[in-house]
Protein backbone atom coordinates (compact mmCIF):
# COMPACT_ATOMS: atom_id res chain seq x y z
CA UNK A 1 0.00 0.00 0.00
CA UNK A 2 1.58 3.38 -1.12
CA UNK A 3 1.39 6.84 1.02
CA UNK A 4 -1.43 8.41 -1.06
CA UNK A 5 -3.51 4.63 -0.32
CA UNK A 6 -3.05 5.18 3.09
CA UNK A 7 -4.30 8.72 3.30
CA UNK A 8 -6.54 8.87 0.62
CA UNK A 9 -10.04 9.67 2.20
CA UNK A 10 -12.99 7.05 2.39
CA UNK A 11 -15.17 9.19 -0.52
CA UNK A 12 -12.08 9.37 -3.15
CA UNK A 13 -13.25 6.00 -5.19
CA UNK A 14 -16.96 6.84 -4.71
CA UNK A 15 -18.86 7.40 -7.78
CA UNK A 16 -22.25 8.95 -7.92
CA UNK A 17 -25.11 7.21 -8.83
CA UNK A 18 -28.59 7.90 -9.75
CA UNK A 19 -31.41 6.83 -7.22
CA UNK A 20 -32.60 7.51 -3.55
CA UNK A 21 -30.24 4.93 -2.26
CA UNK A 22 -27.31 5.68 -4.38
CA UNK A 23 -24.53 8.50 -4.03
CA UNK A 24 -25.88 12.19 -5.21
CA UNK A 25 -22.46 13.99 -5.65
CA UNK A 26 -19.25 13.10 -6.72
CA UNK A 27 -17.48 13.76 -4.54
CA UNK A 28 -13.72 13.72 -5.64
CA UNK A 29 -14.87 16.57 -8.19
CA UNK A 30 -16.48 18.61 -5.31
CA UNK A 31 -13.45 18.26 -3.54
CA UNK A 32 -11.24 18.56 -6.28
CA UNK A 33 -13.41 22.26 -6.63
CA UNK A 34 -12.89 23.10 -3.25
CA UNK A 35 -9.61 23.10 -3.13
CA UNK A 36 -9.41 25.18 -6.28
CA UNK A 37 -11.63 27.85 -5.50
CA UNK A 38 -10.47 28.13 -2.08
CA UNK A 39 -6.88 28.09 -3.12
CA UNK A 40 -7.23 30.76 -5.61
CA UNK A 41 -9.77 33.18 -3.49
CA UNK A 42 -6.73 32.55 -1.38
CA UNK A 43 -3.75 32.03 -2.70
CA UNK A 44 -4.34 35.04 -5.02
CA UNK A 45 -4.71 38.41 -3.36
CA UNK A 46 -1.70 36.83 -1.20
CA UNK A 47 0.35 36.59 -4.73
CA UNK A 48 -0.76 39.82 -5.53
CA UNK A 49 0.42 41.63 -3.20
CA UNK A 50 3.68 39.31 -2.63
CA UNK A 51 4.23 40.82 -6.47
CA UNK A 52 3.29 44.05 -5.97
CA UNK A 53 5.50 44.49 -2.71
CA UNK A 54 8.26 42.72 -4.49
CA UNK A 55 8.47 45.13 -7.19
CA UNK A 56 8.39 48.41 -5.02
CA UNK A 57 11.15 46.88 -2.47
CA UNK A 58 12.99 45.88 -5.14
CA UNK A 59 12.66 49.99 -6.98
CA UNK A 60 13.17 51.13 -3.17
CA UNK A 61 16.56 49.05 -3.10
CA UNK A 62 17.59 49.92 -6.47
CA UNK A 63 17.06 53.66 -5.94
CA UNK A 64 19.20 53.27 -2.56
CA UNK A 65 21.69 51.97 -4.44
CA UNK A 66 21.94 54.41 -6.89
CA UNK A 67 21.99 57.08 -4.24
CA UNK A 68 24.63 55.31 -2.30
CA UNK A 69 26.67 55.40 -5.65
CA UNK A 70 25.82 59.21 -6.39
CA UNK A 71 27.31 59.57 -2.67
CA UNK A 72 30.14 58.55 -2.91
CA UNK A 73 30.42 60.13 -6.44
CA UNK A 74 29.99 63.25 -5.10
CA UNK A 75 31.94 63.28 -2.15
CA UNK A 76 34.76 62.25 -4.29
CA UNK A 77 34.38 64.79 -7.05
CA UNK A 78 34.80 67.58 -3.80
CA UNK A 79 37.96 65.84 -2.96
CA UNK A 80 39.66 65.85 -6.26
CA UNK A 81 38.42 69.40 -6.91
CA UNK A 82 39.55 70.85 -3.51
CA UNK A 83 42.68 69.23 -4.03
CA UNK A 84 43.19 71.30 -7.93
CA UNK A 85 41.73 74.48 -6.46
CA UNK A 86 43.83 74.45 -3.66
CA UNK A 87 47.37 74.09 -5.30
CA UNK A 88 46.05 76.37 -8.31
CA UNK A 89 45.22 79.13 -5.67
CA UNK A 90 48.63 78.60 -3.79
CA UNK A 91 49.99 78.84 -7.41
CA UNK A 92 48.06 81.96 -8.30
CA UNK A 93 49.04 83.79 -4.70
CA UNK A 94 53.01 82.91 -5.77
CA UNK A 95 52.86 84.64 -9.05
CA UNK A 96 50.55 87.49 -7.02
CA UNK A 97 52.86 87.34 -4.20
CA UNK A 98 56.46 87.77 -5.97
CA UNK A 99 57.86 89.46 -8.99
CA UNK A 100 59.34 88.50 -11.98
CA UNK A 101 62.87 88.93 -10.91
CA UNK A 102 61.94 87.04 -7.20
CA UNK A 103 61.08 84.10 -9.31
CA UNK A 104 63.19 83.97 -12.02
CA UNK A 105 66.01 83.85 -8.82
CA UNK A 106 66.30 80.06 -8.01
CA UNK A 107 67.27 80.38 -4.28
CA UNK A 108 63.91 82.17 -4.04
CA UNK A 109 62.09 79.67 -5.87
CA UNK A 110 63.71 77.00 -4.06
CA UNK A 111 62.25 78.44 -1.04
CA UNK A 112 58.66 78.75 -2.15
CA UNK A 113 58.99 75.43 -3.11
CA UNK A 114 59.95 73.89 -0.21
CA UNK A 115 57.06 76.44 1.72
CA UNK A 116 54.59 75.00 -0.69
CA UNK A 117 55.50 71.35 -0.37
CA UNK A 118 55.00 72.09 3.95
CA UNK A 119 51.91 73.58 3.78
CA UNK A 120 50.21 72.51 0.62
CA UNK A 121 51.90 69.33 -0.34
CA UNK A 122 51.90 67.70 -3.60
CA UNK A 123 53.83 69.76 -5.40
CA UNK A 124 57.12 68.33 -7.37
CA UNK A 125 58.21 71.20 -8.83
CA UNK A 126 58.16 74.84 -9.79
CA UNK A 127 59.33 76.37 -12.89
CA UNK A 128 58.90 80.00 -14.74
CA UNK A 129 58.26 80.35 -18.23
CA UNK A 130 58.88 83.94 -19.89
CA UNK A 131 56.78 84.75 -23.07
CA UNK A 132 58.51 82.88 -25.37
CA UNK A 133 57.54 79.93 -23.86
CA UNK A 134 60.94 79.23 -22.59
CA UNK A 135 61.84 78.11 -19.08
CA UNK A 136 64.04 80.65 -17.61
CA UNK A 137 63.78 79.11 -14.06
CA UNK A 138 63.69 75.73 -12.43
CA UNK A 139 63.70 74.01 -9.19
CA UNK A 140 62.87 70.20 -9.09
CA UNK A 141 64.55 66.75 -9.34
CA UNK A 142 64.79 66.62 -12.87
CA UNK A 143 67.04 69.37 -15.32
CA UNK A 144 64.78 71.26 -17.23
CA UNK A 145 66.30 74.67 -17.59
CA UNK A 146 66.20 76.26 -20.82
CA UNK A 147 63.18 73.75 -22.10
CA UNK A 148 60.63 75.56 -24.71
CA UNK A 149 57.35 74.81 -23.82
CA UNK A 150 55.64 76.77 -26.29
CA UNK A 151 54.27 73.77 -28.15
CA UNK A 152 52.84 71.76 -25.55
CA UNK A 153 49.06 72.03 -24.57
CA UNK A 154 49.56 73.75 -21.04
CA UNK A 155 51.35 77.01 -22.35
CA UNK A 156 48.56 77.03 -25.05
CA UNK A 157 46.03 77.16 -22.78
CA UNK A 158 47.33 79.25 -19.78
CA UNK A 159 47.73 81.91 -23.07
CA UNK A 160 43.98 81.63 -23.28
CA UNK A 161 42.71 81.48 -19.94
CA UNK A 162 45.02 82.42 -17.15
CA UNK A 163 45.07 79.17 -15.15
CA UNK A 164 45.07 76.03 -16.66
CA UNK A 165 45.16 72.40 -14.98
CA UNK A 166 46.56 70.16 -17.56
CA UNK A 167 45.73 66.63 -17.79
CA UNK A 168 48.19 63.46 -17.26
CA UNK A 169 50.83 63.60 -20.01
CA UNK A 170 54.61 62.47 -20.40
CA UNK A 171 56.09 65.33 -21.37
CA UNK A 172 59.89 66.19 -21.44
CA UNK A 173 60.72 64.00 -18.45
CA UNK A 174 58.56 61.19 -20.35
CA UNK A 175 57.09 60.52 -16.78
CA UNK A 176 53.26 60.59 -16.10
CA UNK A 177 52.80 63.70 -14.98
CA UNK A 178 50.03 66.77 -14.38
CA UNK A 179 50.73 70.35 -14.04
CA UNK A 180 48.78 73.46 -12.76
CA UNK A 181 49.76 76.73 -14.76
CA UNK A 182 49.17 80.46 -13.97
CA UNK A 183 50.25 83.40 -16.26
CA UNK A 184 51.16 86.51 -14.33
CA UNK A 185 50.54 89.85 -16.59
CA UNK A 186 53.59 92.90 -16.15
CA UNK A 187 53.16 96.44 -16.25
CA UNK A 188 55.18 96.89 -19.27
CA UNK A 189 52.25 94.27 -21.40
CA UNK A 190 54.43 91.05 -21.19
CA UNK A 191 53.69 88.40 -18.91
CA UNK A 192 55.51 85.03 -17.81
CA UNK A 193 53.86 82.07 -16.03
CA UNK A 194 54.53 79.96 -13.14
CA UNK A 195 54.41 76.45 -13.88
CA UNK A 196 53.92 73.70 -11.04
CA UNK A 197 54.08 69.81 -10.98
CA UNK A 198 51.85 68.04 -8.47
CA UNK A 199 52.80 64.95 -7.09
CA UNK A 200 51.30 62.37 -9.12
CA UNK A 201 51.29 59.59 -6.54
CA UNK A 202 49.52 61.93 -3.90
CA UNK A 203 47.04 62.52 -7.09
CA UNK A 204 46.49 59.22 -7.76
CA UNK A 205 46.00 58.15 -3.86
CA UNK A 206 42.21 60.24 -3.86
CA UNK A 207 41.17 57.63 -6.15
CA UNK A 208 42.80 54.57 -5.07
CA UNK A 209 42.79 55.38 -1.53
CA UNK A 210 38.68 54.88 -1.52
CA UNK A 211 37.62 52.35 1.00
CA UNK A 212 35.30 50.30 -1.77
CA UNK A 213 34.47 47.03 -1.79
CA UNK A 214 36.72 44.01 -2.99
CA UNK A 215 35.16 43.94 -6.95
CA UNK A 216 35.09 48.30 -6.58
CA UNK A 217 37.60 50.42 -7.99
CA UNK A 218 37.51 54.55 -8.72
CA UNK A 219 39.78 56.45 -11.77
CA UNK A 220 39.88 58.63 -13.64
CA UNK A 221 39.47 59.47 -17.08
CA UNK A 222 40.47 62.58 -19.41
CA UNK A 223 37.88 63.94 -21.97
CA UNK A 224 39.08 61.93 -24.72
CA UNK A 225 38.68 58.70 -22.35
CA UNK A 226 42.41 57.87 -21.67
CA UNK A 227 43.00 56.68 -18.13
CA UNK A 228 44.55 59.43 -16.11
CA UNK A 229 44.73 56.98 -12.75
CA UNK A 230 44.54 53.02 -12.91
CA UNK A 231 42.26 50.92 -13.40
CA UNK A 232 42.07 47.06 -12.34
CA UNK A 233 40.00 46.75 -15.59
CA UNK A 234 41.22 49.11 -18.18
CA UNK A 235 45.01 49.52 -17.64
CA UNK A 236 47.65 51.20 -16.55
CA UNK A 237 47.69 55.06 -16.82
CA UNK A 238 47.90 56.77 -19.96
CA UNK A 239 45.67 53.53 -21.78
CA UNK A 240 42.30 53.91 -23.90
CA UNK A 241 39.62 53.25 -22.14
CA UNK A 242 37.27 50.78 -24.00
CA UNK A 243 34.13 52.11 -23.63
CA UNK A 244 32.89 55.25 -24.88
CA UNK A 245 33.66 59.39 -22.70
CA UNK A 246 30.27 59.26 -20.15
CA UNK A 247 28.13 62.38 -21.77
CA UNK A 248 29.06 65.98 -20.19
CA UNK A 249 26.55 66.53 -17.22
CA UNK A 250 26.57 69.22 -14.75
CA UNK A 251 25.71 66.85 -11.56
CA UNK A 252 26.60 63.68 -10.67
CA UNK A 253 25.59 60.67 -12.67
CA UNK A 254 24.43 56.87 -12.10
CA UNK A 255 24.68 54.38 -15.25
CA UNK A 256 24.22 51.20 -15.84
CA UNK A 257 27.38 49.34 -16.34
CA UNK A 258 27.29 48.02 -19.74
CA UNK A 259 28.19 51.79 -20.53
CA UNK A 260 31.76 50.94 -19.51
CA UNK A 261 31.49 47.26 -20.60
CA UNK A 262 31.01 46.00 -17.21
CA UNK A 263 27.17 44.23 -16.63
CA UNK A 264 27.44 43.43 -13.08
CA UNK A 265 28.43 47.28 -12.06
CA UNK A 266 26.72 49.97 -11.13
CA UNK A 267 28.55 53.15 -12.43
CA UNK A 268 28.71 56.65 -11.42
CA UNK A 269 30.66 59.03 -12.84
CA UNK A 270 30.82 63.27 -12.48
CA UNK A 271 33.26 65.67 -14.65
CA UNK A 272 35.45 67.92 -12.08
CA UNK A 273 34.75 71.43 -12.55
CA UNK A 274 37.91 73.49 -14.13
CA UNK A 275 39.91 70.55 -15.29
CA UNK A 276 39.82 67.85 -17.86
CA UNK A 277 39.27 64.98 -15.65
CA UNK A 278 35.78 62.56 -15.26
CA UNK A 279 35.63 60.67 -12.30
CA UNK A 280 34.32 57.21 -12.41
CA UNK A 281 33.55 54.95 -9.58
CA UNK A 282 32.06 51.39 -10.19
CA UNK A 283 30.79 48.91 -7.48
CA UNK A 284 29.66 45.44 -7.89
CA UNK A 285 25.85 45.21 -8.27
CA UNK A 286 25.28 42.30 -6.22
CA UNK A 287 27.17 43.92 -3.22
CA UNK A 288 25.33 46.44 -3.35
CA UNK A 289 22.22 44.82 -3.59
CA UNK A 290 23.29 41.93 -0.60
CA UNK A 291 21.35 43.48 1.61
CA UNK A 292 18.19 43.46 -0.91
CA UNK A 293 19.09 40.23 -1.82
CA UNK A 294 19.39 38.61 1.73
CA UNK A 295 15.77 40.64 2.27
CA UNK A 296 14.20 38.80 -0.75
CA UNK A 297 15.18 35.49 0.64
CA UNK A 298 13.72 36.04 3.77
CA UNK A 299 10.75 37.47 1.74
CA UNK A 300 10.34 34.23 -0.71
CA UNK A 301 10.83 31.91 2.88
CA UNK A 302 7.93 33.51 4.36
CA UNK A 303 5.78 33.35 1.44
CA UNK A 304 6.98 30.12 0.44
CA UNK A 305 5.64 28.70 4.28
CA UNK A 306 2.95 30.59 4.30
CA UNK A 307 1.57 29.25 0.98
CA UNK A 308 2.36 25.97 1.96
CA UNK A 309 1.02 26.32 5.39
CA UNK A 310 -2.25 27.89 3.44
CA UNK A 311 -2.71 24.77 1.17
CA UNK A 312 -2.40 22.20 4.12
CA UNK A 313 -4.59 24.42 5.81
CA UNK A 314 -7.48 24.34 2.75
CA UNK A 315 -6.58 20.71 1.97
CA UNK A 316 -7.63 19.80 5.27
CA UNK A 317 -10.52 21.68 5.54
CA UNK A 318 -11.89 20.67 2.27
CA UNK A 319 -11.08 17.27 2.72
CA UNK A 320 -12.87 17.25 6.50
CA UNK A 321 -15.90 19.08 4.55
CA UNK A 322 -16.44 16.83 1.60
CA UNK A 323 -15.94 13.72 3.95
CA UNK A 324 -18.75 15.25 6.47
CA UNK A 325 -20.93 15.66 3.64
CA UNK A 326 -20.09 12.55 2.33
CA UNK A 327 -20.57 10.72 5.57
CA UNK A 328 -24.03 12.46 5.84
CA UNK A 329 -24.99 11.26 2.26
CA UNK A 330 -24.01 7.62 3.76
CA UNK A 331 -26.42 7.68 7.04
CA UNK A 332 -29.05 9.47 4.55
CA UNK A 333 -28.28 6.03 2.00
CA UNK A 334 -28.14 4.16 4.83
CA UNK A 335 -30.98 5.01 6.73
CA UNK A 336 -32.94 4.39 3.52
CA UNK A 337 -32.01 1.26 3.34
CA UNK A 338 -32.54 0.33 6.95
CA UNK A 339 -36.46 1.98 5.77
CA UNK A 340 -36.38 -0.25 3.30
CA UNK A 341 -35.45 -3.19 4.60
CA UNK A 342 -37.79 -2.46 7.64
CA UNK A 343 -40.50 -2.19 5.30
CA UNK A 344 -39.48 -4.94 3.32
CA UNK A 345 -39.57 -7.27 6.34
CA UNK A 346 -42.82 -5.93 7.48
CA UNK A 347 -43.99 -7.00 4.17
CA UNK A 348 -42.59 -10.47 4.86
CA UNK A 349 -43.91 -10.44 8.39
CA UNK A 350 -47.87 -9.51 6.98
CA UNK A 351 -46.89 -11.98 4.37
CA UNK A 352 -45.83 -14.89 6.62
CA UNK A 353 -48.44 -13.89 9.34
CA UNK A 354 -50.93 -14.60 6.35
CA UNK A 355 -49.35 -17.99 5.52
CA UNK A 356 -49.02 -18.90 8.80
CA UNK A 357 -52.65 -18.51 9.34
CA UNK A 358 -53.87 -20.44 6.29
CA UNK A 359 -51.62 -23.19 6.88
CA UNK A 360 -52.64 -23.20 9.96
CA UNK A 361 -56.11 -23.61 9.38
CA UNK A 362 -56.04 -26.93 7.15
CA UNK A 363 -53.14 -28.19 9.81
CA UNK A 364 -55.76 -28.16 12.16
CA UNK A 365 -58.08 -30.04 10.26
CA UNK A 366 -55.87 -32.47 9.20
CA UNK A 367 -55.05 -32.99 12.92
CA UNK A 368 -58.05 -33.83 13.83
CA UNK A 369 -58.71 -36.24 11.27
CA UNK A 370 -55.83 -37.97 11.63
CA UNK A 371 -56.72 -38.36 15.64
CA UNK A 372 -60.37 -39.18 14.49
CA UNK A 373 -58.59 -41.72 12.21
CA UNK A 374 -56.14 -43.40 15.08
CA UNK A 375 -59.16 -43.32 17.18
CA UNK A 376 -61.38 -45.51 14.96
CA UNK A 377 -58.84 -47.86 14.04
CA UNK A 378 -58.26 -48.54 18.01
CA UNK A 379 -61.76 -49.69 17.62
CA UNK A 380 -61.50 -51.99 14.72
CA UNK A 381 -59.26 -54.96 15.99
CA UNK A 382 -58.49 -55.89 12.29
CA UNK A 383 -57.27 -52.29 12.11
CA UNK A 384 -55.44 -52.44 15.66
CA UNK A 385 -53.65 -55.57 14.76
CA UNK A 386 -51.55 -53.63 12.17
CA UNK A 387 -49.10 -51.63 13.82
CA UNK A 388 -47.81 -50.09 10.05
CA UNK A 389 -51.23 -47.93 10.08
CA UNK A 390 -50.47 -46.92 13.57
CA UNK A 391 -47.05 -45.75 12.65
CA UNK A 392 -48.30 -43.72 10.07
CA UNK A 393 -51.01 -42.52 11.42
CA UNK A 394 -48.60 -41.24 14.72
CA UNK A 395 -46.08 -39.66 11.76
CA UNK A 396 -49.16 -37.48 10.11
CA UNK A 397 -49.80 -36.33 13.78
CA UNK A 398 -45.64 -36.15 14.19
CA UNK A 399 -45.40 -33.79 11.05
CA UNK A 400 -49.17 -31.83 11.60
CA UNK A 401 -47.30 -30.70 14.88
CA UNK A 402 -44.06 -30.16 13.31
CA UNK A 403 -45.86 -27.84 10.51
CA UNK A 404 -47.37 -26.06 13.52
CA UNK A 405 -44.32 -25.23 15.33
CA UNK A 406 -42.99 -23.71 12.04
CA UNK A 407 -46.01 -21.51 11.58
CA UNK A 408 -45.54 -20.42 15.16
CA UNK A 409 -42.15 -19.44 14.72
CA UNK A 410 -43.46 -17.46 11.40
CA UNK A 411 -46.14 -15.57 13.57
CA UNK A 412 -43.67 -14.75 16.70
CA UNK A 413 -41.45 -12.97 13.74
CA UNK A 414 -44.52 -11.20 12.57
CA UNK A 415 -45.54 -10.21 15.33
CA UNK A 416 -42.44 -8.70 16.37
CA UNK A 417 -41.34 -6.31 13.78
CA UNK A 418 -43.21 -3.08 15.53
CA UNK A 419 -40.40 -1.95 18.65
CA UNK A 420 -42.29 -3.25 22.03
CA UNK A 421 -40.22 -3.46 25.27
CA UNK A 422 -41.01 -6.38 27.44
CA UNK A 423 -38.88 -8.81 29.51
CA UNK A 424 -37.30 -11.24 26.87
CA UNK A 425 -35.58 -14.67 27.33
CA UNK A 426 -32.04 -14.37 25.71
CA UNK A 427 -31.23 -17.80 25.44
CA UNK A 428 -34.82 -18.56 24.05
CA UNK A 429 -35.20 -15.97 21.19
CA UNK A 430 -31.67 -17.43 20.29
CA UNK A 431 -32.77 -21.02 19.99
CA UNK A 432 -35.97 -19.39 18.28
CA UNK A 433 -33.01 -18.04 16.06
CA UNK A 434 -31.44 -21.14 15.79
CA UNK A 435 -34.35 -23.16 15.08
CA UNK A 436 -34.81 -21.51 11.38
CA UNK A 437 -31.19 -22.56 10.43
CA UNK A 438 -30.89 -25.64 11.89
CA UNK A 439 -31.69 -27.38 8.62
CA UNK A 440 -28.56 -25.21 7.15
CA UNK A 441 -26.53 -26.67 9.35
CA UNK A 442 -27.30 -30.17 9.14
CA UNK A 443 -26.99 -29.69 5.66
CA UNK A 444 -23.16 -28.43 5.91
CA UNK A 445 -22.38 -30.55 8.75
CA UNK A 446 -21.69 -27.28 10.91
CA UNK A 447 -21.88 -28.27 14.54
CA UNK A 448 -23.92 -25.14 16.57
CA UNK A 449 -23.25 -24.88 20.44
CA UNK A 450 -25.07 -22.89 22.78
CA UNK A 451 -23.74 -22.47 26.07
CA UNK A 452 -24.99 -20.60 29.24
CA UNK A 453 -28.19 -18.52 29.42
CA UNK A 454 -30.89 -21.11 31.40
CA UNK A 455 -30.88 -19.35 34.71
CA UNK A 456 -29.96 -16.19 33.79
CA UNK A 457 -32.76 -13.41 34.15
CA UNK A 458 -34.28 -11.94 31.45
CA UNK A 459 -33.51 -8.51 29.85
CA UNK A 460 -36.20 -5.87 29.02
CA UNK A 461 -35.86 -5.51 24.87
CA UNK A 462 -37.16 -5.81 21.88
CA UNK A 463 -37.41 -9.73 20.93
CA UNK A 464 -38.06 -8.62 17.20
CA UNK A 465 -34.85 -6.64 16.70
CA UNK A 466 -32.75 -9.38 19.22
CA UNK A 467 -34.05 -12.31 16.61
CA UNK A 468 -32.88 -9.82 13.66
CA UNK A 469 -29.60 -8.78 15.61
CA UNK A 470 -28.34 -13.23 15.86
CA UNK A 471 -29.94 -13.85 12.52
CA UNK A 472 -27.66 -11.71 11.02
CA UNK A 473 -24.80 -12.42 13.35
CA UNK A 474 -25.30 -16.23 12.78
CA UNK A 475 -25.88 -15.72 8.70
CA UNK A 476 -22.71 -13.85 9.02
CA UNK A 477 -20.74 -17.00 10.59
CA UNK A 478 -22.41 -19.50 8.53
CA UNK A 479 -21.04 -17.18 5.28
CA UNK A 480 -17.49 -17.44 7.02
CA UNK A 481 -17.17 -21.21 7.80
CA UNK A 482 -16.75 -23.62 5.03
CA UNK A 483 -18.86 -27.40 5.62
CA UNK A 484 -17.79 -29.31 9.00
CA UNK A 485 -17.14 -25.74 10.61
CA UNK A 486 -18.04 -24.97 14.45
CA UNK A 487 -19.98 -22.40 16.02
CA UNK A 488 -20.28 -21.70 20.01
CA UNK A 489 -22.48 -19.36 20.97
CA UNK A 490 -22.34 -18.04 24.98
CA UNK A 491 -24.64 -16.53 26.99
CA UNK A 492 -22.93 -14.37 30.55
CA UNK A 493 -24.32 -12.28 32.87
CA UNK A 494 -22.30 -8.32 32.62
CA UNK A 495 -21.76 -6.45 35.87
CA UNK A 496 -24.14 -3.74 35.05
CA UNK A 497 -26.93 -6.63 35.23
CA UNK A 498 -27.26 -7.24 31.81
CA UNK A 499 -26.27 -10.16 29.09
CA UNK A 500 -23.52 -10.22 26.93
CA UNK A 501 -23.74 -12.85 23.82
CA UNK A 502 -20.84 -14.32 22.51
CA UNK A 503 -20.84 -15.76 18.39
CA UNK A 504 -17.74 -17.33 17.53
CA UNK A 505 -16.80 -19.28 14.46
CA UNK A 506 -13.72 -20.82 13.30
CA UNK A 507 -14.00 -19.20 9.69
CA UNK A 508 -11.55 -17.44 8.01
CA UNK A 509 -11.24 -14.57 10.00
CA UNK A 510 -11.67 -10.73 9.12
CA UNK A 511 -8.05 -8.95 9.10
CA UNK A 512 -6.93 -5.74 10.58
CA UNK A 513 -8.12 -3.21 8.19
CA UNK A 514 -11.56 -4.53 7.39
CA UNK A 515 -11.82 -4.48 11.63
CA UNK A 516 -11.91 -0.72 11.59
CA UNK A 517 -14.49 -0.58 8.85
CA UNK A 518 -16.63 -3.80 8.81
CA UNK A 519 -19.56 -1.29 10.73
CA UNK A 520 -19.74 0.89 8.04
CA UNK A 521 -22.47 0.85 5.75
CA UNK A 522 -22.34 -0.68 2.59
CA UNK A 523 -18.74 -1.55 3.25
CA UNK A 524 -18.31 -5.49 2.42
CA UNK A 525 -15.80 -7.90 2.00
CA UNK A 526 -18.15 -10.14 0.43
CA UNK A 527 -19.25 -8.19 -2.74
CA UNK A 528 -18.40 -11.44 -5.43
CA UNK A 529 -20.50 -13.48 -3.59
CA UNK A 530 -23.55 -10.64 -3.49
CA UNK A 531 -23.24 -9.08 0.25
CA UNK A 532 -24.68 -5.67 0.11
CA UNK A 533 -22.38 -4.33 3.68
CA UNK A 534 -25.51 -3.59 5.16
CA UNK A 535 -26.07 -6.72 7.53
CA UNK A 536 -23.37 -5.43 9.99
CA UNK A 537 -24.44 -2.18 9.73
CA UNK A 538 -27.72 -2.40 10.30
CA UNK A 539 -27.57 -5.49 13.15
CA UNK A 540 -24.60 -2.40 14.83
CA UNK A 541 -27.24 0.32 14.59
CA UNK A 542 -29.79 -2.15 16.14
CA UNK A 543 -27.66 -3.30 19.03
CA UNK A 544 -27.36 1.21 19.49
CA UNK A 545 -30.66 1.45 19.33
CA UNK A 546 -31.20 -1.22 22.46
CA UNK A 547 -28.60 0.57 24.38
CA UNK A 548 -25.80 -2.28 23.75
CA UNK A 549 -22.58 -2.39 22.39
CA UNK A 550 -20.63 -4.77 19.81
CA UNK A 551 -17.33 -5.44 19.94
CA UNK A 552 -15.21 -7.72 17.65
CA UNK A 553 -12.04 -10.07 18.00
CA UNK A 554 -10.71 -11.55 15.16
CA UNK A 555 -7.81 -13.10 13.33
CA UNK A 556 -7.21 -14.33 9.79
CA UNK A 557 -7.36 -18.11 9.30
CA UNK A 558 -8.54 -18.57 13.23
CA UNK A 559 -12.36 -17.35 13.51
CA UNK A 560 -14.21 -14.43 14.55
CA UNK A 561 -16.34 -13.74 17.63
CA UNK A 562 -18.58 -11.07 17.80
CA UNK A 563 -20.29 -10.26 21.11
CA UNK A 564 -23.37 -8.27 22.10
CA UNK A 565 -23.35 -7.01 25.30
CA UNK A 566 -27.06 -5.94 26.42
CA UNK A 567 -28.07 -3.79 28.92
CA UNK A 568 -30.93 -5.30 31.69
CA UNK A 569 -33.09 -2.40 30.59
CA UNK A 570 -33.13 -0.53 26.53
CA UNK A 571 -33.47 3.15 26.95
CA UNK A 572 -36.92 4.27 27.71
CA UNK A 573 -36.95 6.06 24.23
CA UNK A 574 -37.95 2.83 22.54
CA UNK A 575 -40.56 2.05 24.98
CA UNK A 576 -43.95 0.82 23.21
CA UNK A 577 -47.26 -0.41 23.44
CA UNK A 578 -47.45 -4.46 23.39
CA UNK A 579 -50.40 -6.59 22.64
CA UNK A 580 -51.24 -9.30 25.09
CA UNK A 581 -49.69 -11.56 22.63
CA UNK A 582 -46.60 -9.97 21.94
CA UNK A 583 -45.69 -10.11 25.45
CA UNK A 584 -46.30 -13.79 26.17
CA UNK A 585 -43.61 -14.76 23.45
Amino acid sequence: MGIFDSLKPSFWDKKPGKGLGENLFNYRRMWQLAMLITSVVTLGPLLTLAVIDYRLSEKASESETMLRVTRLVSNTKRVVSAFLEEREAAVWFVTRDNTYEELADPARLDQILESLKVSFGGFVDLGVLDASGKQVAYVGPHALVGRDYSQQTSFKEVLSKGRYVSDVFRGFRDDPHLVVTVRRDLPDGGFFVLRATLDTARFMSLTTGLELAAHGEAFLINREGVLQTPSTLYGAVLTKAPFEVPQYQEHTTVIPGEAVGAPDMVVGYAYIPDSPFILVISKSRSELMSAWYETRLDMMGFLVGSIWVMLLTILGVSTYLVSKIHEADRKRVAALHHVEHADKMASIGRLAAGVAHEINNPLAIINEKAGLIKDLFTYRQEYQSDPRLMKHMDSIIASVQRCGTITKRLLSFARHLDVCLQPVGVRKVVEEVLGFLHKEAEYRSIEVKLQGGENLPDVVSDRGQLQQIFLNLINNAFQAMSDGGHLAIAISPEPNGGLSVAVSDDGCGISETDQKRIFEPFYTTKASKGGTGLGLSITYSLVQELGGRVDLVSEVGHGTTFTVRLPAEAPPKQKGECDAGSARG
